[in-house]
């Protein structure tokens, strides 16, 4: 590791102690050099990295970091029950059973996304966490989950399958609960006349329904957690900064993805003036991505451009995002 710091600092003393070391450093290089962001990434793999200054002298640190699962377990757990009390109200009436399918439906699906990207990162020798869940008290109980990713991204092809990977494998779980959920007889509501929400129907989810033999009102809280998952697949494929549209997009078009993320904002704008009827959806997604789209995407180590094959990946990823997409995800009614 020294050998490595020595590239681009010249180290006049080193200080170790049980689980941390410091590297009292001249810089060689300029400091904000992609050498020296590449350094930094590769070292984080295992370490928390801090560059700091005192009195003076430039401080290398670099402290191990400890794996505990205890926060994903806590945090899977309280998803879990989140989600389990929201489905619970979905018909009215308090119930359990139903609260527990839906929950586990749409954990499967959420987690089938973010294990799409651990299993994509492992792949290209990253290192990757758990997900982790967030509870949130939404009209579904959860804000979705998220990995943390560390060390360099080793290539564009790596970027665009780390990427597409998430998408991918969770819009194949959301197709398979979704035709199971159709396939459920739907409960009873148990207030007449109380209002609810009336969906709008992604492509991909209306496929599903007629090859279902789908002709119902209603759908069971199954089949919605599988329309919940094509509806965070097409929010992901959003491509803008990191998230998995911006990867995907940075891949294959390297540097030029930036005007894209700058761009993207103003189109969710546009679409929240055209799509008045989507309560604001639009508006709120257009703020976040013009605060992602501030954040330059790190560069790959090897920037090279993308062979066909994995070209057609980012497309395809694309067009499923594209097949996920409904302009009017939702709106409350009255006396349904």
């Amino acid at each position: 590791m020294r050998e490595k710091i020595e590239r681009y600092f010249h180290v006049y003393y080193h200080e170790k102690g049980e689980d941390f070391e410091r590297y009292y450093v001249l810089p060689l290089v300029n400091l904000n050099s992609e050498e020296v962001q590449y350094l930094f990434q590769e070292l984080s793999e295992n370490y928390d990295v801090r560059l700091k200054t005192h009195f003076g002298e430039f401080i290398l640190e670099l402290k191990r970091r400890k794996e505990s699962y205890r926060l994903n377990v806590i945090l899977f757990i309280a998803t879990f029950a989140s989600i389990t009390f929201t489905g619970s109200t979905f018909y009215g009436s308090f119930d359990l059973i139903l609260g527990l399918k839906f929950a586990v439906a749409l954990m499967f699906v959420l987690g089938s996304h973010e294990m799409g990207h651990f299993i994509a990162s492992k792949r290209w020798g990253m290192k990757a966490s758990l997900p982790y869940f967030i509870p949130f008290p939404t009209i579904i109980g959860t804000l979705g989950a998220v990995i943390r990713q560390r060390g360099v991204i080793k290539s564009r092809r790596a970027l665009l399958e780390i990427g597409a990977s998430g998408p991918l494998a969770g819009v194949v779980a959301a197709l398979i609960v979704t035709y199971i959920g159709l396939k459920l007889p739907v409960p009873e509501l148990s207030v007449e006349g109380g209002g609810g929400i009336m969906l709008g129907e992604p492509l991909l989810f209306r496929f599903v329904a007629n090859v279902a033999g789908f002709t119902g009102e209603y759908i069971h809280p199954v089949a919605f957690a599988g329309w919940v998952g094509m509806f965070v697949t097409a929010l992901n494929l959003i491509p803008v900064g990191q998230l998995d549209g911006g990867h995907v997009m940075r891949a294959m078009l390297g540097n030029r993805a930036d005007a894209i993320s700058r761009i993207f904002p103003f189109v969710l704008l546009a679409a929240g003036y055209l799509f008045k009827d989507s309560g604001g959806i639009w508006f709120f997604w257009a703020i976040l991505a013009f605060f992602f789209s501030m954040q330059r995407h790190p560069k790959p180590y090897d920037d090279s451009p993308l062979p066909l094959k994995y070209l057609l990946l980012g497309i395809v990823t694309f067009v499923v995002g594209a097949l996920c997409f409904t302009p009017v995800p939702f709106k409350f009614v009255e006396g349904l």
